[in-house]
């Protein structure tokens, strides 16, 4: 055995004993392909096998043609330290002690940087050299969104934290929205709330996300403050009734007050988040740094709450009813935003396959592992982001504060030609996805439209308003007494057709409409392919769907499709349409003409006889299912 045959026998062995996947999506399956039968020729096929058998799409037949492909194609860029590299990203380093190759060198992190050697490289290590890097998944096209976002976007320091922050901002900044802004799609009102899970590994960035949930903090202490505050009343009230004696029996009991917050925690019974929702007029953000957070309370005996995400993505009424003091509560609507970040292990607990309704419904997005160490002392930035983001959030809730005082509602409506624009391009994705995919992912399409809508509406608020939006790190008392005077004068928003023109005179305009311009609307409609390849992405993480075998088909059922005159060759054909194999039609020929049902007409010709192929279905042994019939091959 060569030197390299060795060391992947012993690379395969480790993968093998750690249970590793090498290959979760095509991007590493055909790089490892290529990789072993470059290396190793048909000699390396069956490591291959046994490197991709661990993964549970992994299909014989399957791996076999893409080997074939790799052995008369050829790719000189994969080699064997493809596979090296394939194997430390899954988390198995070969034991170089066992290996013999101590050149190799060890896998990179953020905390390490790779020495030069000062002799040559072996073969492996100069292979890892040249292996490409599995190809990045794609980052959002660079855009000047409106100042208020724009501002929280430039405060990432990579393309991909800049999407995060994007995606994060939204997120948070709909939730506040709420029941305020609207439109209307599949004859339904739909709210800006999104559910947003970023993937991403150990220590790569997504805690930024921190930073975007500072936007909603001055609102959720404003609550919390409230809270409080009538907590005293109450118990003030409480002991004053306490000291009445006898009339104690006549004043009546003080109500306590419900807490009602904004931000709710992940780590929640399934009863817990109904109140916490239903206190908060069925608004609220959970933001989650963990996603563990999440699953282990769904997992834990009094979670299961998974179903009320997913009833609150379509908005739908919650309810309860408790037993034991007989109490019915209920919200009519619901208005929970979500927002987490996990790594890839962290998926699987909380969604645990793509037929459940949480995937479909998330945006997904999913970081690439940092490869350079950065500088966290950088003294020519000294700004303090949570308190930066902390102050972004105080101004943007005391022009919420006047919105909500002032307005009833935002509507937005797209023009005919953004219509026909936005069907064009998710149809196009959706056959997509249907072909590659399947239903799954043609689920996730159909809710990638609703949360494009979602994005739409909070980038064209903001666009509108940005005139009223201070932007910078420095404090801006702005007055919004006058607000829906000065909501005339904002691009893209118009009081709604019912209003009367002696209101609009007036300043009461309690409805308005809000048009998204050409340009933000394309910008917003360029994220649906890249999200999409992010949640195929997120896709290749869970368990295979599971299809529901199909019962074999009867007897009966399969001689019904054949004429009265036919020959084995047509038998053949219509038995591959149906899924059964060539002995098994054999078989069956050779029995229905001993039985007299079929008789021979000539040589591989049959006929059916008379009177006999009507009654087939009546017979017992001939409704037997044909998967159960004599596998003996045969021509008949």
């Amino acid at each position: 055995m060569n030197p390299t045959t060795e060391s992947l026998q012993q690379l395969v062995a480790a993968v093998e004993q750690s249970g590793a996947n090498l290959a979760p999506t095509y991007q590493e399956y055909m790089p490892l392909a290529f990789a072993v039968a470059n290396s190793c020729g048909e000699e390396g096929r069956s490591w291959f096998h046994r490197l991709c058998r661990i993964s549970e799409k992994y299909e014989q037949q399957e791996a076999d043609r893409l080997y074939d492909h790799a052995l008369q194609t050829g790719r000189g860029g994969n080699s064997l330290g493809t596979v090296f590299h394939l194997a430390e990203r899954a988390g198995v380093k070969l034991d170089r002690k066992l290996a013999n190759l101590q050149n190799l060198q060890p896998p990179h992190t953020h905390t390490q940087a790779r020495a030069c050697e000062a002799n040559a490289p072996s073969p492996v290590a100069a292979c890892e050299e040249e292996a490409p890097a599995t190809p990045a998944l794609p980052c959002f096209d660079a855009y000047g969104w409106p100042g208020f976002l724009q501002q929280v976007v430039d405060c990432g320091d990579s393309p991909a934290q800049r999407d995060i922050l994007l995606l994060g901002s939204v997120t948070v900044l709909g939730a506040t929205l709420n029941r305020l802004m609207s439109f209307t799609y599949g004859r339904k009102h739909k709210y800006p709330c999104l559910q947003t899970f970023v993937v991403a590994p150990p220590a790569s960035g997504k805690g930024a996300l921190t930073w975007v949930r500072r936007l909603a903090e001055p609102i959720h202490d404003e609550l919390l403050d409230t809270y409080n505050r009538k907590m005293q009343e109450y118990r003030a009230e409480k002991a004053r009734r306490e000291t009445l004696g006898k009339e104690k029996a006549n004043t009546p009991e003080p109500e306590q007050p419900r807490m009602k917050m904004f931000l709710i925690t992940g780590d929640n019974s399934g009863t817990g988040m109904l109140e916490n929702l239903m206190d908060a007029d069925g608004a609220g953000l959970i933001c989650e740094t963990e996603a563990d957070t999440v699953s282990n309370a769904i997992g834990s005996d009094y979670g299961h709450w998974s179903d009320t995400l997913r009833k609150c993505f379509d908005h739908e009424r919650l309810a309860y009813n408790r037993r034991t003091n007989h109490e019915y509560r209920e919200c009519k609507r619901s208005y929970l935003s979500v927002l987490l970040s996990g790594t890839p292990a962290q998926v699987k607990p909380l969604i645990p396959s793509a037929e459940n309704g949480l995937f479909s419904r998330q945006v997904f997005y999913c970081m690439p592992a940092i490869d350079e160490w950065t500088d966290q002392f950088n003294l020519a930035d000294t700004a303090d982001y949570d308190s930066t983001f902390t102050l972004w959030g105080q101004h943007w809730k005391r022009l919420l504060d006047s919105l909500e005082a002032n307005v009833s509602g935002i509507r937005l409506e797209l023009t005919p030609g953004q219509i026909d624009a936005f069907n064009q391009h998710l149809a196009s994705l959706f056959v997509r996805a249907g072909a590659a995919h399947g239903d799954p992912m043609k689920s996730t399409v159909t809710r990638i439209a609703i949360n494009l809508c979602r994005i739409m509406s909070v980038v064209a608020l903001l666009r509108s308003l940005e005139q009223l939006l201070p932007t910078g790190t420095r404090s801006d008392e702005r007055d919004y007494s006058h607000i829906t005077r000065q909501l005339l004068q904002c691009p893209g928003l118009t009081p709604a057709p019912d209003i009367l023109p002696e209101n609009v005179r007036d300043g009461v305009i309690p409805h308005f409409r809000l048009a998204i311009t050409d340009d933000d609307f394309q910008a917003v409609l360029s994220l649906a392919s890249p999200l999409y390849l992010h949640a195929c992405h997120v896709l290749a993480l869970l368990p295979p769907t599971e299809t529901v075998k199909q019962p074999p088909m009867s007897t009966a059922a399969f001689l019904d499709r054949l004429p009265q005159r036919f020959t084995r060759q047509d038998a053949l054909e219509e038995a591959q349409r149906c899924g059964i194999a060539d002995n098994t039609l054999d078989s069956l020929l050779k029995r229905m003409t001993s039985r007299g049902i079929l008789a021979k007409a000539q040589r591989g010709e049959y006929r059916f006889a008379s009177r006999v192929r009507a009654c087939v279905c009546e017979a017992p042994a001939r409704n037997a299912s044909l998967q159960d019939s004599d596998h003996t091959s045969g021509q008949g």
